[in-house]
């Protein structure tokens, strides 16, 4: 019985921290048709910004409930800096190009961000447990768990409502959607595709920033906290179908179970489970469980 609550409260909570992280990834391919490896450079970065700026308010002795807000505000700076210079700085030149091309930049892209994160805060590691502690734990079932887990779930959950409601019920998120089913028409009906191209950019970036922002009270930031989560990004947006919202809601919850229940049943198949898991849906599913209808063009 402890074993199923445990893979049950661990199971969502890493598949809240995997929606987060991954979400920004979906967006951007869902927009852009850009698989964006640069993606886990800005998760590394909302790390480290919030890491650094929550490390550094309460050397000061302020009260902790503040470094709530540090958070987010971490995550929106870095975010926004990085995304703007990275799209408006190179990326702009690169639309049309092959795919396969945009891979390669955007790797690029990643180990700049990598060196750049290195050059900033350097290579120690930073700890930033003030937010995770101060909130307490929680007993279920015997089990003391983090009320900081339960507040990153809360958040996925009003990411996820606050980007279906954003799409499908406001007038920018409609525009959105005609630009995702077909950028050429979009831009003969007079929408301002390149414009959609940077906010989009921009949202993407500033969502993987905050997934790297709300992780950081609960693990060590290290130089390579960027590379780990990218691998598990595509594997959830693969599972869920690239550029779908939804898909990547779904794709988080099968790999956080599945590999919650690896730790607590075999713990040496931890990573080989979610791509296990990940190659039995593409078998039967090779575009994902929730892909995008292409537009065939004649």
């Amino acid at each position: 019985m402890l074993t199923m609550v445990a893979i049950a409260v661990d199971g969502l909570g890493f598949a809240a921290w995997l929606f987060l992280s991954s979400v920004g990834l979906t967006l951007i391919y869902g927009v852009m048709r850009i698989l964006n490896i640069a993606h886990g450079g800005f998760y590394a970065l909302g790390a480290y910004s919030a890491a650094w700026a929550i490390g550094l308010y309460t050397q000061g002795g302020g009260p902790i409930a503040f470094t709530y807000l540090l958070i987010p505000i971490a995550a929106f700076v870095a975010g926004v800096i990085a995304g703007l210079l990275v799209e408006r700085g190179i990326l702009r030149f690169m639309y049309g190009r092959d795919e396969v091309l945009m891979v390669l930049v955007t790797y690029a892209i990643f180990l700049i961000l990598e060196d750049v994160t290195k050059l900033i805060w350097g290579t120690e590691s930073y700890v930033s447990y003030q937010p995770a502690l101060w909130l307490g734990t929680v007993d279920i079932f015997g089990l003391p768990y983090t009320v900081y887990k339960f507040l990153i779930i809360g958040v996925a959950i009003v990411c996820g409502l606050l980007l279906f409601w954003g799409l499908n019920h406001t007038r920018v998120g409609k525009l959105l959607l005609v630009v995702i089913q077909d950028r050429e028409i979009s831009s003969a009906l007079g929408i301002n595709v390149t414009l959609f191209f940077t906010v989009t950019f921009l949202i993407g970036a500033t969502l993987g920033a905050l997934g790297g922002a709300l992780t950081a009270p609960e693990v060590s930031v290290v130089p390579g906290i960027g590379s780990e989560i990218i691998v598990m990004a595509f594997a959830v947006i693969v599972i869920g179908g690239m550029g779908s919202i939804g898909g990547a809601m779904i794709g988080a919850l099968i790999v956080g179970f599945a590999r919650a229940a690896s730790v607590h049943l075999y713990p040496p198949a931890e990573l080989f489970v979610i791509y296990l898991v990940m190659a039995a849906v593409l078998a039967f599913k090779p575009y994902g469980l929730f892909a995008l209808a292409e537009s065939r063009k004649i």
